[in-house]
């Protein structure tokens, strides 16, 4: 099995269920850390509004701290057209359009039934192109919804084959409450990839029923190309009740090897995440994180020091 392209969506996903918003220096901090040990894409910030989603009320600042080579790895989270407009013309490049397949979690996330995203996406999609950008179609609740249960997958197939949809780069399948199981998440990648137009799929996993790597796993043998993590396991959606946090970035890089994690990028990760974690004063989530404390000495992969 090919290793997947991680994400880390620490600086988005991971703070928006901590009420802490970061520095613009801290953030900055984070982002060229963890572009320096190889982690190939992160996930930044969010054009949602800053009196909803407090933490992410700097994104643009961040983002105009940051290179233009820099920003090329990193995504921001938008959900109209005018979010992709106000994101391009501050130098973002990668916009993650992201709706809910249900109509209730799309009305308690961003305001409108999901017909009104799908119909506004042609217009995010063409802003995107007009900077030269890529634009993923980010389907929330893709399995099941707080509000109105279990998902049809039929649901998001149509969503997804819908001549409105067809401009994005990628697909991203989001497990929004971590209550799927590996059999769900490989029937439903394996039947994007094979009945929906040709395109990168993306899996963003949480950790709710402890299914977090199992499902990441199974996404990747089906095919996912690219996953999602977050540091510590840091993490949730504030309009989803029951969610917990995203799949621990350190957990799939541990389960998934790709060429460049070695023990020594493991340490620093460990010690970014512990910092980070202490600062938010939030719990680690990552039993990685955990192994790598142990006293196992002997296994090439635990961390010397204590825990942060």
């Amino acid at each position: 099995m090919t290793a997947p392209v991680l994400r880390d969506v620490t600086l988005r996903d991971g703070l928006q269920l901590t009420g802490k918003l970061l520095p613009v220096r801290r953030k900055v901090d984070i982002v060229r850390r963890l572009l320096a040990l190889g982690v190939p894409a992160l996930e930044i910030g969010s054009m949602a509004r800053p009196d909803l989603v407090a933490p992410m009320a700097n994104t643009m600042e961040l983002v105009a701290a940051l290179t233009p080579e820099e920003l090329r790895r990193c995504w921001v989270w938008v959900a109209t057209p005018r979010h992709v407009e106000k994101a391009a013309a501050a130098g973002v490049r990668n916009f993650q359009y992201c709706f809910s397949v249900s109509d209730a979690h799309n009305k308690a996330n961003i305001g409108r039934d999901t017909e009104a995203s799908v119909a506004a996406m042609p217009d995010a999609v063409r802003l995107a192109r007009e900077v030269d950008g890529s634009i993923q179609l980010c389907l929330a609740t893709a399995f099941t919804c707080p509000f109105d249960g279990p998902v049809d997958p039929e649901r998001v197939l149509a969503i997804a084959r819908d001549p409105r949809t067809e401009g994005a780069d990628d697909i991203v399948l989001a497990d929004t409450l971590g209550q799927a199981h590996p059999g769900e998440v490989s029937a439903l990648v394996t039947a994007v990839r094979e009945r929906t137009p040709p395109r990168r799929v993306v899996f963003h996993g949480h950790d709710t029923w402890g299914m977090g790597v199992a499902n990441t796993l199974a996404a990747v043998a089906a095919g996912a190309d690219m996953v999602d993590g977050a540091l510590g396991g840091l993490g949730g959606c504030p309009f989803a009740p029951g969610a917990s946090g995203n799949t621990a970035s350190e957990d799939i890089l541990f389960a998934t090897r790709p060429d460049w994690f070695t023990p020594a990028t493991l340490a620093a990760l460990v010690d970014l995440s512990e910092e980070l974690l202490s600062e938010l004063g939030e719990p680690n989530r990552s039993r990685t994180q955990e192994g790598a404390r142990s006293k196992a000495s002997a296994f090439e992969w635990v961390v010397a020091g204590e825990s942060a």
